[in-house]
């Protein structure tokens, strides 16, 4: 009788060992090449050993030392690290199409639909077509025209609940969950048409849902995935990640394709939920009715996880780290005041159109995207051909990392970077591939113009009808927290008191 399990082993082992002389193969091609600079690697793990948290910070201490472009090696991934503006250049623009791609992470097979959501498919018709949907139907311009009401409205419900607890005193107040909820009401309205309370203050069970949903996507992609760098821990689903994300992607589509169904439902019955006008997923399947090929189910729900997830946390912790910010500098508050008071008057709201007037509000918030990256690593890219950058070879495969919080805090690019200074802003003129936070190239986020607009007047507003305090005479925390975006490690609270010249127009809301 054979031994099953010394088999498998054997075959197991010539397996690997044929899998290892074809990479060595190959990395002795490459040794010949000009790579860019790299620190010692250790067999078959290459760097994942210096990998250690926060991970931004490790890649810059490794800058530090070998330069703002280097080399490294994630077991058997070809990895480049970016650090510096001149080299994005040579990156976005002079290899644009080279670097159009992401990288084939098994978070992009089982979470985003087999690499076809809008962020994780390759570059190409696809690709191009979804670009051209989401475009179209949620970051226009004249799409955000029409949702200017939504905007309005929610952040009109935020005054009136800070109004109601804070109208003739000081009252301490945490700023996270409904900063949070001011984001997450926007997106669902536009998208779903509904909010994330209900009339009597319920939190809706769509909502539940997609913050329970959030949360795991955002875990599941923090969790490191070695399988993705040492293929031979795929097949034994190392830490049990891919369990993880399978159970994920069945709840993620039994709940899109639910949402889906039920506007099908409603339009198929000509029926309209009260107080909901007409959603994106609306006019998607309306779409879908003349260009079945573009905006099949499929392709609807992966539109729709691409925008929720994007658009809900990384608003509301810019504007967290904002109003923290701006506690522990009041002349900058009382700067921005003044500059609303001037242009806008105390007899009204601020609203978007004054923006134009508000350059001191714009660079307030510029500087705290710079200050405190939410994005501290652009998500990856991935190069689908051989190309020369800075004169070092780069291959093709080569996954592209851009550390856009060592470009933010670079002495070099920036006077004086750890220091929050807004008037950097007010005589900067080429921010191009120096303030990157909505990422570069083809592949920048597209929901940049919405984002500004819902930062610009949620803090314009608080800043107008509302007068701020630290809770005692210590600085507000600035720590850290982890995750894949870089959130307060501890919530914001602050205390709040209506201005007085503002109680008449907040006594209308």
């Amino acid at each position: 009788m054979f031994n099953m399990d010394g088999i498998w082993v054997y075959l197991i082992s010539i397996v690997s060992s044929i899998f290892l002389l074809l990479k060595l193969f190959s990395l002795k091609q490459t040794w010949q090449k000009n790579l860019p600079p790299s620190p010692p690697a250790l067999p078959i793990i290459g760097h994942l050993h210096l990998l250690k948290g926060p991970f931004h910070k490790t890649l810059q201490s490794l800058s530090n030392q070998y330069g703002p472009i280097i080399s490294l090696k994630f077991g058997f991934q070809n990895v480049l690290i970016i650090s510096s503006p001149a080299l994005l250049d040579e990156c976005f623009n002079k290899n644009a199409i080279i670097f159009a791609n992401r990288p084939r992470l098994l978070a992009g097979e089982i979470l985003n639909y087999n690499y076809t959501t809008i962020n994780s498919s390759p570059y190409g018709h696809h690709w191009r077509n979804f670009r051209r949907i989401a475009a179209r139907e949620i970051y226009s311009t004249n799409r955000l025209m029409m949702c200017l009401s939504i905007r309005q409205q929610e952040v009109r419900n935020l005054l009136k609940d800070l109004f109601e607890n804070s109208r003739t005193s000081f009252q301490k107040v945490e700023m996270k969950s409904r900063l949070s909820k001011l984001s997450f009401n926007i997106i669902m309205r536009m998208i779903l048409g509904k909010r994330c309370l209900g009339v009597q203050g319920e939190i809706l069970e769509e909502s539940k849902c997609i913050r329970d949903i959030i949360s795991e996507i955002f875990a599941v992609s923090a969790s490191s995935n070695l399988g993705d760098f040492l293929p031979i821990l795929q097949w034994i689903d190392f830490h049990g990640i891919k369990k993880r994300m399978l159970r994920l992607k069945k709840k993620i589509d039994e709940f899109a394709q639910g949402l889906i169904d039920e506007h099908r439902n409603h339009k198929n019955s000509c029926t309209k939920v009260q107080g909901r006008t007409k959603t994106m997923i609306d006019n998607m399947l309306s779409l879908q009715e003349s260009e079945p090929e573009n905006y099949s189910d499929e392709s609807i729900k992966s539109l729709l996880l691409s925008i929720i997830v994007a658009a809900t946390d990384t608003s509301a912790a810019t504007m967290e780290w904002t109003m923290s910010l701006l506690l522990n500098y009041p002349e900058v508050l009382k700067k921005a005041r003044a500059e609303i008071s001037k242009f806008v008057g105390e007899d009204r709201l601020v609203d978007e159109s004054n923006f134009p007037n508000l350059p001191y509000l714009q660079s307030i918030i510029k500087e705290s995207m710079r200050f405190k990256t939410i994005g501290p690593l652009l998500t990856p890219y991935e190069s689908s051909d051989d190309c020369i950058i800075r004169g070092y070879h780069v291959p093709q495969g080569t996954m592209l990392i851009v550390n856009a919080w060592a470009i933010h805090m670079d002495p070099d690019v920036w006077e004086d970077p750890t220091s929050f200074k807004p008037e950097r802003f007010e005589v900067l003129e080429d921010e191009a591939h120096k303030l990157i936070p909505f990422g570069l190239g083809m592949r920048a986020c597209p929901g940049a113009g919405l984002a500004n607009k819902v930062m610009g007047l949620a803090l314009a507003s608080l800043i107008q009808c509302f007068e701020w305090e630290r809770p005692s005479e210590e600085l507000v925390d600035m720590s850290e927290g982890s995750g894949l975006t870089t959130p307060k490690a501890q919530p914001l609270e602050a205390m709040c008191k209506a201005r007085e010249s503002m109680i008449n127009v907040l006594e209308k809301l």
